[in-house]
């Protein structure tokens, strides 16, 4: 069985390293008056670095209001921070609130209150963790903003829009730890747009390794700032580490023009090339004797099982179980496919390995009508859970499992040397650790397959890809006929 998410991915909470913490502050507050937003403060590591700052820039704590205003969701993790500020003689300088940051947003922006700095590390929760009661107030102030999120939409993307309509609009500056995602998925097309919109100044600072401990998850620092309408672009910096932040030097680094680019649509890793990359490799997807993917073969996902562990058997367990006459052959690993062709000699040799190669292909029949291997298993299945499962349960018979079609050939989904297409020689589909691709032409599928492997299209892939972290580009179905724009191109056909 699947593990449980645990509690903190859940919250979607992983605490700011004291490095990134005191950056952040240090670029966003300007002088000893700034007010100070975060949005959901945690433990404190930012609020504390912004405490410091202020103080550093000469804040007096007899004389001013509370300057730093922090909003944390969870009761448990507010104590925390309750408690490390406890002992400071600093009561004026700060005030925490345990809410809902979208709740306390809809309050702030009806008081028409707005801060001069925003900093913080919004929570990394995907849509299905989202919680409903939270997710409609966010929703509907992401639509306030002219968005319209889906189904896809990260609660980290509300976190900053919102954000963005507390930041006061003529010199307000905001500092947030935002997942790499910002930079390519689709789903993050129109908020690349608006923050253009909202922002005279972007800087992205990126690393070449992995923030949080324990977790695959790239991360980008974004710095934003209003001047009013002097609109100088965006700007993008790639540090090695976090420690590299303890001696950055911020204002050595010219900016960036504003890329001729759509930024409702392309990514902004083209931000990683100047202008004139940018432009040939427009030039190259415009050339006639070049051949676009999108137009010779379909990508679709890999078979959605439910639960792996249940649905996909080795060899031995389906003798064991007498089920080999209501299984298919598939490949389950991209580290299966050992080639640029998936031969019938291959598939044996994984069999043979005992790796798992077979899947449950159970009739369309009611439970009663199924054959009695087949019954048996389902009912042991039943008896662990299985069908509690949210793709299980869905279904209209949760062991039928759908879309079991065989392809003409794969391509890897997560690459970590070079991406390939890998020629289907026998019978078998693949789950959605891997591709599956149809021949659209009459070109021959030996052809197609060896053109993919050139350099314009490995360089084509790395714009329209999604860095996955640790070194692995994620391809999504890329090569859809419907979507030219997002198919790499193959050499002369």
């Amino acid at each position: 069985m699947k593990a449980p998410a645990t509690t903190q991915k859940l919250r979607g909470g992983y605490y700011t390293p004291k490095l990134i913490a005191d950056f952040l502050a240090d670029w966003a507050i300007q002088t000893a008056t700034t007010t100070i937003l975060e949005p959901s403060y945690g433990d404190g590591n930012i609020l504390e670095a912004a405490i410091e700052v202020l103080l550093r820039r000469g804040a007096q704590m007899t004389e001013i209001p509370s300057f730093v205003h922090g909003v944390e969701h969870d009761a448990q993790e507010a104590r925390k921070a309750a408690d490390r500020f406890a002992h400071l003689d600093i009561p004026k300088l700060y005030q925490l609130r345990t809410s809902d940051f979208f709740d306390y947003c809809c309050e702030t922006l009806f008081e028409q209150t707005r801060f001069d700095a925003i900093i913080g590390n919004p929570p990394f929760i995907r849509y299905q963790h989202f919680q409903e009661e939270q997710r409609s107030i966010a929703f509907r102030l992401m639509n306030q903003a002219g968005l319209s999120p889906s189904r896809l939409t990260n609660a980290w993307v509300p976190f900053l829009v919102a954000s963005t309509l507390l930041l006061n609009e003529q010199y307000g500056r905001i500092a947030m730890i935002i997942p790499a995602e910002l930079l390519q998925v689709n789903y993050a097309a129109e908020l690349r747009q608006f923050l253009i919109d909202q922002y005279s100044k972007i800087t992205l600072i990126t690393f070449k390794k992995l923030v949080f401990d324990g977790i695959q998850q790239e991360v980008v620092l974004f710095l934003g700032e209003r001047n009013g309408d002097d609109r100088t672009g965006i700007r993008t910096i790639e540090l090695d580490d976090m420690h590299e932040l303890a001696s950055f030097q911020y204002t050595h680094f010219s900016l960036n023009e504003i890329k001729a680019m759509d930024h409702s649509r392309e990514k902004w890793t083209q931000y990683f090339l100047d202008q004139d990359e940018i432009d040939l490799l427009r030039l190259i997807r415009l050339n006639k004797q070049v051949t676009l993917s999108g137009k010779v073969i379909d990508v679709d996902v890999g078979v959605v099982t439910g639960l792996n562990d249940f649905f996909i058997l080795t060899q031995q367990q389906t003798r064991d179980l007498s089920l080999g006459l209501y299984t298919q052959p598939i490949v389950t690993r991209s580290g299966h496919l050992k080639s640029i062709q998936f031969t019938l000699d291959d598939f044996i040799e994984n069999s043979t390995n005992q790796l798992p190669s077979r899947i449950l292909d159970a009739p369309n029949v009611p439970f009663g009508e199924l054959p009695e291997a087949v019954k048996r298993y389902v009912a042991q299945g039943e008896a662990n859970g299985v069908n509690t499962g949210y793709k299980c349960r869905i279904r209209a018979r949760w062991y039928v499992v759908p879309s079991v079609w065989t392809p003409d050939a794969y391509m890897l989904r997560q690459v970590h040397s070079f991406p390939k297409i890998i020629l289907n020689r026998t019978r078998a589909t693949s789950t959605d650790t891997i591709h599956r691709v149809k021949f659209l032409s009459d070109l021959p599928p030996k052809e197609i397959t060896a053109a993919f492997l050139n350099s314009l299209t490995f360089a084509f892939t790395e714009v329209v890809g999604r860095s996955y972290g640790g070194g692995v580009l994620e391809l999504g179905r890329i090569c859809k006929p419907s979507d030219s724009k997002a198919a790499p191109p193959l050499l002369p056909l």
